[in-house]
């Protein structure tokens, strides 16, 4: 009886999300679109201010709307289904996407918005809510106008203030860190004890414009959610959906802060069509990941191969290195880019050999299931140096110098450590792409990333192998009985080197980034992996 209750339910709830699909008519969650024209004389079509030259004054304030003035969708629930997904649990999104129906005839805006808050944030600690910060200016900026962009940020205004309908801990870090405004009103969120209760505050913000003589504002003309801005601004710009929509998006490389770094699993945008996709695939998803977990593991590589590939797998390889013919004291040293948990063995699998792998922080659960043998070096540069030399004396080994994986097209700084390990070094080019699932995560559990890697239904890795270098290859007895007082300095200009000739393979750029800058931002700490993380 309840497997079939559920069964309607859903079924009702798809029937609703496609008809909602299919009119287009977003307001909101999904907004009816309204004529644009008003009688009231301050209001102004937006594309009047798409000219080249700004019809205000340097002490001019700017009072935008994040909704209706830089993203072009009208439909906030995917934000919420991040929150929901990545800050709560499966559970919590599920029951988010389950009242989706409920939401679309509800008429009232301002009730579906405490609706989506109550199931998004009750309960959730405050001191730990990073999901703003960490995972939805990804979102956000790859919904963003570049008409809308251009308009605020190239416009000469004394003071920008963002406005959003969101609360403010979802939009602050996007509005202030990646739009360069300089303040962001939303809606403050009650707190109990240091836990959301999932209420909004009855007060309004104040409105940090500054000593600006003049208010513009830009808003959609299409909710009532921001009307507080027509008491407050001395003219106002409306958008409609459908301008709104017409709307290019913003390239990547005319964002005012590049995005670098981002956390959270979903790599796709969490719309209710995608969402209820997501769940149906969810548990195919983990049977799939189980089973080339199993094969991986239990099968030699020339059955594994031919095996995982059918399930889904793609690898894709090309080399321009040439095998030297000279005898070599130790093995091999590859170096890789990082981008998942999984480059050494993707490695292994083209190579079909088994390779020591060097890693800086590795959960105990990824050790203990790893089929290659792995290495995690203690930060001390005797300690490591010696490790890598005796390991590397019995077999080839992979190391990533970066230190952590990067997602975006940058390539973090390389530690030069191994530049000194072996007198033959192949750099490694490594690219992957997924469709629904990161493997990767620096606020979450890192014992799951091989598992929502390998539940994509059709993850893919790219793989070059580059000519050799050589490497300072010398006696450790020789270079490090100093502590490192006196080592050949060429070690910084061979890393460089190697981190060039990767990021030009790849068309990656380069950065003097490095492991702690990425945890500082995504997590807060350092990058050690905790006991709770493992």
């Amino acid at each position: 009886m309840v497997n079939k209750a559920l069964s309607r339910y859903f079924s009702f709830a798809s029937r609703i999300l496609l008809r909602q699909l299919r009119s287009n008519s977003s307001k909101y969650l999904h907004r009816k679109p309204s004529i644009v024209d008003s009688p009231f004389s301050k209001l102004h079509k937006h594309g009047s201010l798409t000219g080249s030259r700004s019809p205000f004054s340097r002490n001019t304030a700017l009072m935008c709307s994040v909704e209706g003035g830089l993203l072009r969708s009208s439909s906030l629930f995917p934000y919420f289904m991040l929150v929901a997904f990545e800050g709560g649990s499966i559970v919590r999104a599920l029951l988010l996407l389950a009242l989706y129906p409920v939401m679309c005839v509800v008429r009232s805006e301002n009730m579906r918005l405490k609706m989506m808050v109550m199931v998004c944030f009750l309960g959730i600690r405050k001191d730990g809510f990073r999901i703003g910060a960490s995972v939805l200016p990804k979102f956000l900026l790859e919904d963003v106008g570049w008409e809308g962009f251009e308009v605020a940020k190239k416009k000469r205004f004394a003071r920008r203030v963002g406005v959003s309908a969101m609360p403010r801990v979802m939009v602050e870090s996007f509005v202030k860190d990646y739009m360069g405004f300089d303040g962001v009103i939303g809606s403050e969120l009650k707190v109990f004890n240091g836990y959301f209760v999932g209420l909004v505050e009855g007060e309004t913000p104040a409105v940090p414009l500054g000593e600006a003589r003049m208010v513009v504002g830009i808003k959609s003309i299409d909710t009532s959610l921001d009307q507080h801005l027509m008491s407050t601004c001395d003219e106002i710009y409306v958008t409609s959906e459908s301008e709104r929509g017409s709307w290019k998006q913003l390239p990547r490389d005319k964002y005012p802060k590049p995005l670098i770094f981002h956390d959270g699993r979903l790599a796709f945008r969490p719309t209710p069509l995608a969402s209820l996709a997501m769940f149906a695939w969810f548990p195919f998803g983990v049977l799939l990941a189980l089973f080339r977990v199993v094969v991986g593991l239990c099968m030699p590589y020339n059955i594994s191969i031919p095996t995982l590939g059918f399930s889904g797998l793609n690898l894709r390889f090309t080399s321009t290195a040439q095998e030297s013919s000279h005898p070599k004291a130790k093995g091999i040293l590859y170096v890789c880019n990082h981008r998942t948990l999984l480059d050494p063995l993707y490695l292994c699998f083209i190579l079909k050999k088994n390779l020591t792998a060097v890693t800086y922080s590795l959960s105990r659960m990824s050790e203990i299931l790893s089929p290659i043998r792995t290495i995690r070096l203690a930060r001390d540069l005797n300690k490591d140096s010696s490790l890598m030399d005796h390991y590397l004396s019995q077999g080839d080994m992979v190391v990533c110098p970066e230190g952590t994986t990067c997602r975006e097209p940058f390539l973090l700084r390389f530690s030069p450590l191994f530049t000194e390990m072996s007198g033959t070094i192949v750099p490694v080019a490594m690219n992957c792409d997924v469709n629904m699932f990161y493997g990767t995560t620096a606020g979450g559990l890192k014992c799951l990333d091989p598992i929502f890697f390998l539940m994509n239904p059709f993850p893919s890795y790219t793989v070059k192998f580059l000519d050799q270098i050589s490497g300072l290859s010398y006696s450790t007895s020789h270079a490090f009985d100093l502590g490192g007082i006196g080592r050949d300095s060429r070690r910084f200009d061979i890393a460089n080197q190697v981190q060039s000739e990767l990021g030009k393979t790849l068309n990656f750029e380069c950065t003097r980034l490095t492991r702690k800058a990425k945890y500082l931002v995504l997590a807060g700490n350092e990058g050690i992996v905790s006991p709770a993380n493992k």
